[in-house]
């Protein structure tokens, strides 16, 4: 019994301190730190205030959202470069459907999830069955939808609806019971759609991956393609409904965005495809494929939106140092990923020559 309970602890100990794990640790570690660091330096401006923290998730939902999507496409090996584009897309159809032609928000909402998931869908059947790479193939989706943009409107367009008005208002005040009654935290702080929608599809992109098939041959596909194909998976149609997710994960993106802002434009989330990466990897999401874990992307995201909350507390730095900073926290952990690929390299290559003795 002795034996069973120790092998048991033993076994879990191992799982624990999976390789795989370590990145994920990593930015979790990393977030509590600067965290704490915010909290010493700016703790009695209110940094450390529920309000602030809520604060991370209401800004920064429509990132997470599309990191979701792209934490799946970098797990296949792939990349997407299309997201920000069809983000903007969706903004653009949903204010130029609702103001310029005075179609309904959810009729113009449904379009542009027809063409994000349709585009999402060849794009993929392009990088299979074509053999095309994925950068090459996002790259051409993203001047597509780019290009559409410019030709529906170059002007700033205003979303101005009674329904997209009430949604982009509605939210979740946090209450606590005071002297027997529920009162409103001080300051208010609050969840909006956006953020419900993002936790939403974070806990879909968490089933996905740890609870179905299509997720077990997602990590496979990114482990080995070649063994997954000698194996007899769907690969082809795995990597289709894959890019087809991250197109739905796009137009959320660019729905939340436009709720956001309460506008479409054609120029808006440029570069937002290289801060959803960024989100992901920094979450522990391996480049070349196979690893990767939407907990860990979920502190990609929270951590990539703490680095301007302090910079906006501080209030002497500019706003590029945020992106300075982001840049170097994306080195560190491209670097922290070389360093466990090669050790857990290296600890196969021993492990297999000790069962080989």
């Amino acid at each position: 019994m002795k034996r069973e309970l120790t092998a048991s602890r033993q076994s879990l100990f191992s799982r624990i301190m999976n390789p795989k794990f370590i990145m994920v640790y990593a930015t979790i570690g990393l977030f509590l730190l600067i965290y704490l660091f915010g909290a010493v330096m700016y703790g009695k401006v209110g940094f450390t205030t529920l309000r602030t923290f809520t604060t991370l998730f209401v800004d920064n939902a429509y990132y997470g959202i599309s990191a979701v999507g792209m934490t799946m496409v970098l797990i296949t090996g792939g990349i997407d470069l299309s997201v920000g584009a069809v983000a903007s897309l969706t903004g653009m159809i949903i204010a130029y459907g609702t103001t310029v032609m005075g179609i309904h928000p959810l009729i113009c909402i449904a379009f542009a999830l027809f063409i994000g998931v349709g585009l999402g869908v060849l794009m993929g059947w392009v990088i299979h069955y074509l053999n095309v790479p994925p950068f090459i193939t996002t790259l051409t989706g993203m001047f597509l939808a780019r290009g559409v943009c410019s030709l529906i409107s170059r002007e700033s367009i205003e979303i101005s609806h009674p329904m997209f008005d009430s949604l982009a208002s509605w939210k979740i005040n946090i209450m606590h019971l005071k002297d027997g009654e529920w009162v409103k935290v001080k300051p208010i702080s609050y969840i909006n759609f956006n953020v419900l929608l993002f936790f939403v599809i974070l806990l879909i992109g968490i089933y996905l991956l740890q609870r179905t098939r299509f997720g077990r041959n997602i990590y496979a596909i990114g482990g080995n393609e070649q063994s997954a194909k000698l194996m007899g998976l769907p690969v082809g149609r795995t990597k289709v409904l894959v890019y087809g997710f991250n197109g739905l994960c796009s137009v959320l993106a660019g729905i939340t965005y436009a709720l956001y802002v309460k506008s479409g434009w054609n120029l808006s989330l440029q570069g937002a495809e290289l801060d959803v990466i960024t989100c992901a990897v920094i979450g522990g999401t391996l480049l070349t494929g196979g690893v990767g874990y939407m907990i860990g992307t979920l502190f990609g995201v929270m951590l990539k939106s703490l680095i301007p909350a302090l910079i906006t507390f501080n209030g002497n730095l500019l706003s590029w140092w945020g992106k300075i900073a982001t840049g170097l926290l994306l080195l560190l952990f491209i670097c922290i990923q070389k360093i466990v690929v090669r050790t857990t390299d290296r600890r196969n290559v021993k492990t297999k020559a000790a069962a080989k003795e």
